[in-house]
């Protein structure tokens, strides 16, 4: 067995709980996830983070997100969507492949926003960061 666990879930090495396939992506079941529904979205081009792919792999991507969360929707009848990528490891990325996780969430599940994930705003003022960006 050779590949990453991604590259094995697209062959059919590793069996998955499919949720949205087409051409060029597969949604599956997180094998731990943190809510119920919890999914994963990934391109089957290799790439390990979003620099690594053209902008027509992208858009598919991001239109296969959609539906994998409107199937979720319509199953699951979740109450939103948490919906996002740690991009490298300094962001808790594990596996060398970009993968969105789409987190179905209930009303009282105790989950945060994507504001909980992180507070520290570093030293520089707002201003000081802007200029860095012109």
């Amino acid at each position: 067995m050779t590949g990453s666990i991604f590259d094995k879930l697209i062959s059919g090495e590793i069996p998955c709980h499919k949720v949205y396939e087409d051409e060029r992506n597969l949604a599956f079941l997180d094998n731990k996830p943190h809510a119920k529904g919890h999914t994963i979205v990934i391109p089957k081009k290799k790439g390990v983070t979003i620099f690594d792919y053209d902008w027509e792999t992208l858009n598919r991507l991001i239109f296969a997100v959609k539906k994998t969360m409107e199937i979720l929707q319509d199953k699951l009848n979740p109450d939103g969507f948490n919906v996002g990528w740690n991009h490298s490891t300094a962001a808790g990325q594990v596996v060398p492949h970009l993968h969105i996780h789409v987190m179905p969430r209930y009303n009282g599940d105790g989950g945060g926003s994507m504001h909980s994930i992180i507070s520290n705003p570093g030293e520089l003022s707002i201003e000081e960061v802007a200029q860095l960006l012109e």
